[in-house]
């Protein structure tokens, strides 16, 4: 039956049957919930109808923005490659401009020389007389030389003549052809610089286009959220600017200075943590507000301590060093907090620690000195700091009883057993600026975790941020759909593509893309939403895939590239994680 059918059979039942007062607000208040929760249904959808749509006009000018940008980057090659040919072009003619000046200069001195010759040759003409040279002729073989030697003067000038005419009339077409070729290069370049500015026109226009519609799927997105968090009583984090990480590229400053447009990066609250007990950072913030070891302990283990002297008096038996002194070596020793912290939290430390391991002692078992169990350091406990001496020396004897006391450095907020880990007890959006770990000064509270082990400088596996573009995002999702959906053999290549931390055989990002296609698989992913609920990551909405927190967290593990992970992971998959995804 659906919703509408519901409230009709409601509104039919109190105009037939007759319903008393206290029945009819009864079922007033019903079909009030029905129809505010039909409501609320009917405009989520709408919403995601308009992003569906939108989504859809912005893909479409994506798609054809890419020829015009290819067709910009061959034009711009091909205007590099013209103007060099432009650039020979008008080299070899200024060379021939040169030459051409050149030219003409010569040639005005040769028609110097050819000038006087025409007179000489005129004058010789007018003044030519046959008889004369003959009767100068000493002999006729003075005449055939003389004769001989005026014809040839004639056909040297007159092929002088014709070299020069020849001469000139080529030089008018160079420089006819000169002209020609430098309006042709100017017209030609002109043209290349039009279709280029053409070009980028359109594609800035396309990009304007594209970034409002990003905007208004990023508004849609974000009232489509409001009313999810309204419905289900969960909330979207709001994270400030200088939230702390002990690597600036990991913290949310150095990804808001630092990343690409459109880049994403995950950001867990908290780091490896059970989130069972006491919060180390939480119980300095709260040291620091003031609150004695008493109340930390109480709030982060429901009781306050008592004394057991009797009990913890004696030896324990510790790994690699035999027994050894219950309270004055082996508690001197433990090394699980900085000794410069304040007072009452070095309390609240000690007093969990001698209750952690009194129940090795009691039971006669060896305990380990690695974080398996608590650190235990032999050099502290025989050159032990003065201020974590007196914190065991003014706490001893003193445990947790029936309590089995976890403690981590960062929970993110939110303890298994206590619940909201700030200074009100609630959540909410703002719910770090409140956290007593934000106060205790925490540099895994809201992280990336990108790297090797908790260090700042362990391996980063290849990578040089902990930031995934658009299709490195849409990969995770896609990652996401082939494990929810997938069968057969599809999800066994799910694995970081650096293959060189990582080995194996997975999937390309194209190749991981045609496998989830038919389970409606991204390209590109455009926006996020997440909402946080108690303590976890509830919803996830990636470019209209919908996921829980633990299964984005499952596939962004097994997925995402380098050392990148949520820290919140158990042998079988995440288990409530709590984390954020950023966009830029």
């Amino acid at each position: 039956m659906t919703k509408n059918e519901t409230i009709l059979k409601m509104v039919l039942a109190l105009f037939f049957f007759g319903i008393s007062f206290t029945r009819f607000d009864f079922f007033r208040h019903e079909i009030r919930e029905l129809i505010l929760s039909q409501v609320y249904a009917d405009e989520v959808d709408d919403l995601q109808s308009q992003i569906d749509e939108l989504e859809h006009l912005k893909k479409l000018s994506e798609d054809a923005t890419k020829p015009l940008e290819q067709e910009v980057g061959s034009l711009e090659k091909r205007i590099s490659n013209a103007r060099y040919s432009i650039w020979v072009a008008r080299t070899a003619a200024e060379k021939l401009a040169g030459e051409i000046k050149d030219r003409e200069i010569d040639l005005a001195f040769q028609y110097q020389i050819f000038s006087k010759r025409i007179a000489q040759q005129y004058k010789r003409i007018r003044t030519y007389s046959p008889i004369t040279t003959i009767l100068a002729s000493e002999n006729a073989s003075d005449l055939t030389k003389d004769l001989a030697y005026r014809d040839s003067i004639k056909n040297q000038d007159n092929q002088f003549i014709k070299a020069i005419g020849e001469d000139i009339r080529e030089l008018q077409a160079d420089k006819k052809k000169l002209e020609t070729d430098q309006i042709t290069l100017a017209s030609l370049e002109k043209q290349l610089d039009e279709q280029a500015t053409f070009f980028k026109i359109e594609i800035d226009k396309a990009k304007d286009y594209q970034k409002e519609l990003g905007g208004k799927i990023a508004e849609l997105s974000t009232r489509q959220q409001e009313i999810i968090n309204a419905r289900s009583g969960s909330f979207t984090a709001s994270i400030g600017d200088s939230e702390l990480a002990d690597d600036y590229l990991a913290s949310i400053k150095g990804f808001r200075e630092q990343a690409p447009s459109g880049s994403f990066a995950i950001f867990s609250f908290g780091a490896y943590s059970h989130r069972k007990g006491m919060s180390q950072y939480g119980a300095r913030g709260r040291a620091e507000s003031g609150k004695s070891f008493v109340e930390i302990l109480k709030f982060y283990y429901g009781k306050e301590p008592v004394n057991k002297e009797s009990e913890t008096s004696g030896t324990i038996r510790v790994a690699g060093q035999g027994s050894i002194d219950f309270e004055t070596t082996y508690l001197y020793g433990i090394a699980e907090m900085p000794s410069s912290w304040h007072k009452e939290a070095l309390k609240a430390q000690a007093v969990a620690a001698r209750t952690f391991a009194l129940r090795y002692k009691k039971d006669g078992n060896e305990i380990c000195i690695t974080e398996a169990c608590q650190v235990f350091n032999k050099s502290k406990s025989e050159n032990v700091p003065q201020a974590w001496k007196e914190a065991v020396d003014q706490t001893k004897g003193q445990v947790l009883e029936d309590v089995t006391t976890f403690y981590a450095s960062t929970h993110g907020g939110w303890t298994t057993s206590s619940g909201w880990d700030t200074t009100d007890g609630s959540g909410g959006s703002n719910f770090i600026d409140k956290s007593f770990e934000k106060i205790g000064g925490s540099p895994w509270l809201y992280k990336a975790w990108w790297r090797a082990g908790y260090s700042s400088n362990g391996s980063t596996c290849g990578r040089s941020n902990p930031w995934l573009n658009p299709e490195e995002m849409a990969d995770i999702v896609n990652a996401h759909l082939v494990l929810k959906n997938g069968s057969g053999g599809e999800t066994e290549r799910i694995s970081p593509v650096t293959t060189e931390c990582w080995g194996g055989n997975p999937y390309s990002l194209s190749e991981l893309k045609d496998v989830a296609t038919k389970y409606g698989g991204l390209s590109s992913a455009n926006n996020v939403s997440v909402s946080q609920g108690n303590g976890n990551t509830s919803l996830v909405n990636i470019s209209g895939v919908s996921m829980s927190g633990d299964e984005f967290c499952k596939a962004f593990n097994l997925r995402a590239p380098g050392n990148m992970r949520i820290p919140q992971w158990s042998g079988s998959g995440c288990n409530n994680a709590f984390f954020n995804i950023e966009k830029k």
